[in-house]
């Protein structure tokens, strides 16, 4: 189990840089100049593009000859997030970028960890061997930021199991990048690795999920009525009975024009969960639909394939995902957390690279969105290849999500 680190006694700092230099070497020069005079922090945070892969094992060491942290962690992807020298958050999808952001949070509880993903507690024993490997106590409260290699074995035990562990701890981070490199994608102390690391932040401060999927739900809720593990094969909406196909083609003529083209080439389902884990009841509200990718249709039988298990009795909600639609929900969430009333010192964002200019058809969208409603504060995060953070009380792995984290100042305990 790894030591408790609490945070500095002085005041709250969080700042970021970010570099777009080719060159490792003049990367790192170019964000500690971005971060010169800092100090002592608390913890740093990197996130490096896929660009750098074979450079990566010399990153952290490079970076910890010039600042001063307690501890370091992050995680590389396809694309990286920041903010510049200009103060401006930047969504850097392509190319050579590194993300710093660093804390120092007075009053924190601070508890790094590394996990090894094939040596995994069991489910079905206790939950102390789920705490022992992320030394952190559940009673804390707090949150927790996390990021698994894609190589790994194990992934949804690995989250099952800390929602085991912490069911009441919101889940915030993603899956890494690929590269060719012959080492991980994950940062932690000055070494680069696989499996999973993770910080969970408790104490003074915490994190705020903020899970924006993407999709909007068009027609009728059903309910699921029969089922083979992942293929759809009956739908019930009251007392009346359909397969799957010809409940869609049922919504067909109730669609707008524009409905019925995202139906044909942005179709998804969305599936009602249950609160297996104690929900945050002072985050924002998401929809209690779990977004999953609609695999392949069976005319002959009316049937349909969907990215998940499915189980008898089960809501469930057709879905399309375009720009606008997106757009408008990440803004309504975003609304909600400003309305809390708790001015973030950070936002950390990680987010799938099917959102960006693909879907939005220009750049710097989702962060965009986040500064108009938040102006001061630095962003920071990745591009992931697959996005974590809680829907309806339970972590989820997703996609086409932006997952977000704000970093808040904890409630102070009412005095009796």
């Amino acid at each position: 189990m790894l030591q408790l680190f609490k945070g500095s006694k002085t005041s709250p700092l969080v700042r970021t840089a970010l570099s777009q230099q080719p060159s490792l070497e003049q990367a790192v020069a170019e964000l500690t100049q971005q971060l010169a005079g800092i100090g002592q922090m608390d913890l740093a945070l990197v996130f490096a593009s896929s660009s750098y892969a074979s450079d990566l094992p010399r990153l952290l060491p490079l970076l910890q000859k010039k600042l001063r942290c307690s501890h370091w962690l992050g995680a590389c992807g396809g694309g990286v997030i920041g903010t510049n020298a200009a103060a401006a958050p930047q969504e850097i999808e392509n190319g050579p970028a590194i993300s710093l952001t660093l804390m120092r949070l007075p009053g924190a509880q601070l508890s790094p960890f590394q996990i090894n993903l094939n040596e995994l507690p069991d489910l079905d024993g206790p939950r102390e061997p789920w705490m022992e490997a992320v030394g952190a106590d559940p009673e804390a409260g707090g949150a927790m930021l996390i990021w698994i290699d894609p190589a790994s074995s194990g992934i949804n035990d690995l989250i099952s199991g800390l929602d085991y562990g912490y069911p009441a701890m919101a889940k915030l981070g993603g899956l890494a990048g690929q590269h060719s490199a012959n080492h991980g994608g994950l940062f932690f102390a000055d070494q680069v690795c696989s499996g999973a690391v993770g910080c969970v932040i408790s104490g003074a401060y915490s994190l705020d999920p903020v899970v924006a999927q993407g999709c909007r739900p068009i027609g009728p809720v059903f309910e699921v009525a029969q089922a083979q593990r992942n293929v759809l094969l009956e739908l019930r909406q009251g007392d009346a009975l359909q397969n799957p196909l010809a409940a869609l083609q049922g919504l067909i003529g109730e669609l707008p024009s524009s409905d019925r083209e995202l139906l044909r080439n942005a179709l998804f389902v969305g599936l009602g969960k249950e609160n297996f884990a104690m929900p945050n009841p002072s985050a924002p509200q998401v929809s209690p639909f779990l977004v999953r990718n609609l695999m392949g249709m069976d005319p002959r039988l009316g049937a349909i394939a969907v990215a998940d298990r499915l189980r008898i009795g089960q809501q469930l909600q057709f879905q399309v995902r375009d720009g606008n639609s997106s757009r408008q929900e990440l803004k309504d969430l975003l609304l909600l957390q400003q309305q809390r009333g708790e001015q973030p010192l950070a936002a950390l964002l990680f987010a799938c690279l099917g959102r960006g200019q693909g879907l939005y058809g220009e750049a710097n969208v989702d962060v965009g969105l986040c500064r108009e409603l938040f102006p001061d504060i630095p962003v920071a995060g990745l591009f992931c290849n697959g996005e974590i953070g809680p829907v309806a009380g339970s972590t989820q792995m997703h996609g086409y999500t932006a997952s977000w984290a704000f970093l808040v100042a904890s409630p102070k305990p009412t005095e009796t």
